[in-house]
């Protein structure tokens, strides 16, 4: 084996890096006298690459019927910071937690008919952010970075460049057509990407008031958190964290009294909890703030549902209490069965937005098991929708620094190590690694040797190639994974503002209605029948 031979010839510099060698040699040794392939047996006979190869064809050939329906239904997926890299990721780490070796594995994404690739740089920068990417993934509009609901003329934290640019998401589109809408997130319900379905702010930050500078506020603008209640005020699921932002400032925080930095941030003395509460409690609206009043919910039951889970951001499923709060998948439960009870259908957001946090911090580990736990709830939510009636998108808003490689065996552990020593600092590496952050650490001048350290532990930060408090986001093109009603108009490569301009012509909403057809059920291709023509099909098919 090549790469054995070129360990064996790397000179040691320390007694630990004698034993790594030595550990990975007698590995190897062991695993040949075995006799056991790191792979399935069958897969050495060329049969079942041409039997699986062959019915993937089969499959892809009855796409040929195409779903025309109207989408009753709309569901976007919105995985923060899920770059490519991440969903292959995912990917073998959602195998090997059931015990495979990984790679064959098949996310419900992949399972998606539909692949293409969108662009999602912001109108002022190369490398995007959550706040510019949002509003053209739920407003159809390329914007800024830093702004949400607005478009491009506004200018990042200047209020005044405000009004006059307010952009309406697909949310208000689906809310405007009577259809019930939801928003679910694992971060808190005022950030970035669920503040541009609602929310029209030059300052992504401006979470309450508290975070607001004063001219902004003399200006007239308001912040994210009050917009979240006033500007569409009947929005009928909204669960994810953010509780401090709705309390005055001070209050203690229900869940953790004692702790100030979770107290109530508002200087303008208002209780939003308190205001929607009384405002819903004649419509069969419920606030909820932890898993178990959640989950003892009748969904039939309810029409309203607020739940807030957290001061902040939700915790990462790795560190979560299943008793106390409840996952991404258990929240997606609750929101379809109280949207998909109106007769018009539902528009719903779900974004996996810890993903992208767990990057940020280097820990490859908190970000992958975030894109598998969205994995699960997109399962979930396939279970209790249709194809034949429901548009779902997959997507993410923009990529990040993360990657992993270095020969790695079939098998290999996603978290575990590259099976060769670099040829240059003769010291082992994570295949998993970042192209900067705060994973970069120098022991006397050299490399951190991983093999001292537990790099499989939930926290650890993978080594970065630049230092940065915090990892950045990258610039390539993002997957767009569909199925359902029209998901074929989601191919090749293209701006990231088409997304929800398919969506609304998929379901008769927004600016897309002509193509419609009163009777049949279809949203059709074909261009709308003038009126007289119309008018002589009715007569015909009448009389």
């Amino acid at each position: 084996m090549l790469w054995l031979s070129r360990v064996t010839r790397q000179p040691h510099r320390d007694d630990n890096m004698k034993v790594t060698t030595l550990l990975i040699i007698c590995s190897c040794l062991i695993l040949g006298s075995l006799g056991k392939p790191q792979f399935p047996e069958r897969e050495k006979d060329p049969k079942f690459w041409n039997a699986w190869a062959q019915q993937t064809l089969k499959n892809a050939l009855t796409l040929e019927k195409l779903n025309k329906n109207t989408a009753k239904n709309l569901i976007l997926f919105l995985g923060d910071g899920m770059g490519v890299p991440t969903v292959t990721a995912a990917r073998i780490l959602k195998g090997q937690l059931m015990g495979q070796s990984g790679e064959e594995m098949q996310l419900e994404m992949d399972k998606f008919p539909f692949v293409s690739l969108a662009k999602t740089y912001n109108t002022n920068a190369q490398v995007p952010d959550s706040a510019g990417t949002a509003t053209a993934y739920l407003c159809g509009v390329k914007a800024n970075e830093g702004t949400v609901g607005v478009s491009a003329a506004a200018v990042r934290s200047q209020c005044n460049t405000t009004e006059g640019n307010e952009v309406t998401s697909i949310l208000r589109w689906a809310k405007d057509a009577g259809k019930s809408v939801g928003i679910v997130t694992t971060t808190r319900v005022n950030h970035a990407t669920p503040s541009a379905a609602y929310a029209h702010s030059v300052d992504r930050d401006w979470y309450s008031d508290n975070e607001m500078p004063a001219e902004a506020l003399q200006a007239g603008c308001k912040d994210i958190a009050r917009q979240l209640f006033e500007n569409i005020p009947d929005i009928d699921v909204i669960m994810g964290g953010g509780r401090k932002y709705m309390f005055p400032k001070n209050t203690s925080d229900v869940e953790y009294p004692g702790v100030a930095k979770h107290s109530g941030t508002r200087k303008d003395g208002r209780n939003l909890v308190e205001e929607w509460t009384d405002r819903m409690k004649d419509k069969k609206g419920h606030y909820v703030w932890n898993k178990k009043q959640l989950l003892s919910l009748n969904p039939n039951n309810v029409d309203y549902l607020l739940g807030l889970f957290e001061p902040g951001d939700l915790t990462y499923d790795l560190e979560r209490n299943t008793e106390t709060d409840p996952s991404l998948t258990e929240m997606v439960d609750v929101a379809i069965k109280i949207l998909r009870k109106n007769t018009r259908g539902f528009y719903l957001l779900v974004e996996g937005g810890r993903i992208d946090h767990g990057h940020h911090e280097g820990k490859a580990k908190q970000a992958l098991h975030e894109a598998v736990e969205m994995d699960r709830a997109i399962g979930r939510a396939d279970l209790m929708t249709s194809i034949h009636n429901t548009l779902t998108i997959v997507t993410a808003d923009h990529s990040h620094m993360f990657n992993f490689g270095g020969y790695t065996a079939r098998g290999n552990t996603i978290f575990g190590l590259a099976p060769m020593l670099s040829d240059v600092d003769q010291k082992p590496f994570t295949s998993i690694l970042y192209g900067n952050g705060p994973g970069y650490k120098m022991i006397n001048g050299a490399r951190e040797n991983v093999s001292t350290i537990d790099y499989q532990e939930n926290n650890y930060q993978a080594q970065a190639a630049v230092p940065l408090n915090m990892e950045t986001h990258g610039g390539e093109d993002v997957a767009v994974f569909a199925k359902g009603p029209l998901a074929h108009l989601l191919h090749g490569v293209h701006e990231q503002n088409y997304i929800p301009h398919v969506m609304a012509y998929a379901a008769c909403i927004g600016q897309n209605k002509e193509h419609c057809k009163l009777s049949s059920g279809t949203a059709g291709l074909r261009p709308v029948l003038s009126s007289i023509a119309a008018l002589l099909t009715v007569t015909r098919l009448l009389c």
